[in-house]
């Protein structure tokens, strides 16, 4: 569970948002709990008790910047915490 934490830390510091891949933060969401619902090239995340629902699409193999900013507000504002389910 280290290597989620490890992006985890990344999203929640706001430093590097460009750099983040978008696989890794796929995984990432699906370790908080999201399940995942995909249609086409656009990943769709949701989760019950959240009312955001998240469309994530990749730009090249990273994830886009402002994708990962409202990933960061949804953990603050939620306070999501790490479930032992992927």
């Amino acid at each position: 569970m280290a290597q989620y934490d490890k992006i985890i830390s990344k999203i929640l510091s706001g430093i590097s948002d460009k750099n983040i891949s978008f696989s890794g933060l796929c995984n990432v969401l699906k370790y908080l709990g999201f399940k995942e619902r995909i249609k086409g090239n656009h990943h769709i995340f949701y989760k019950d008790g959240i009312r955001e629902i998240l469309n994530l699409q990749p730009k090249d193999s990273k994830a886009k910047q402002y994708q990962v900013k409202q990933i960061r507000n949804i953990i603050l504002k939620y306070k999501i915490r790490g479930e032992q389910n992927v």
